[in-house]
């Protein structure tokens, strides 16, 4: 949504693409007819990419890598000096040609298309997402602080949804697959404790 807002604001036209519908017309909603959105299908996400000069990949699969969506050969049909901005590199990039990058050395080329894959992009700001990250937690630890865990957690939908593992058991089924380990229902790993 952030680099939608500021790419609108450049003037660009911008094109986004989600599997959720409430995403989308959220973004409708929001941006009117200044932002195209697109419902995710392979077909739609290729022919996006072939006609941007800017790709942002920014796929979250909570607890899972995420999954590689621009394939090599697609990059061979893109215009020489499209951009692609990998934000998804710290759970493995949605790029197949990514590649880890620092602030340091941000950027390589790969048949002609600029990669931008710098791990932990936040890093680059490091006081203003310090006070950005800290601003979205602080009720989740007070709440925890005040509360007690277990009490926070039975009570806190968002915290009980950030719960990874209790009780040396797994409680999230992104986590529980990518490890081929047994899922727990969150509630009852706390009831083991």
């Amino acid at each position: 949504e952030n680099a939608a807002e500021m790419a609108v604001g450049l003037g660009a036209d911008v094109t986004v693409l989600d599997r959720s519908p409430a995403v989308l017309d959220s973004l409708s909603k929001r941006f009117g007819g200044r932002v195209r959105t697109v419902y995710s299908t392979s077909a739609e996400l290729e022919a996006s990419v072939l006609d941007a000069d800017l790709v942002i990949g920014a796929v979250l699969v909570k607890g899972a890598k995420a999954p590689r969506l621009v394939t090599r050969e697609m990059l061979s049909r893109m215009r020489d000096g499209s951009v692609l901005v990998d934000v998804a590199v710290d759970q493995g990039g949605c790029f197949e040609t990514t590649r880890a990058t620092t602030h340091t050395h941000p950027t390589f080329v790969v048949d002609g298309i600029v990669h931008y894959c710098v791990a932990n992009m936040p890093g680059g700001v490091p006081r203003t997402s310090t006070l950005a990250l800290s601003n979205a937690t602080l009720p989740f630890t007070l709440a925890l602080a005040e509360q007690g865990t277990d009490t926070a957690l039975r009570g806190n939908p968002h915290l009980l949804n950030g719960l990874n593992v209790c009780a040396g058991v797994i409680t999230d089924r992104a986590v529980a697959d990518t490890f081929d380990l047994d899922l727990v229902d969150p509630l009852a790993a706390l009831d083991l404790r």
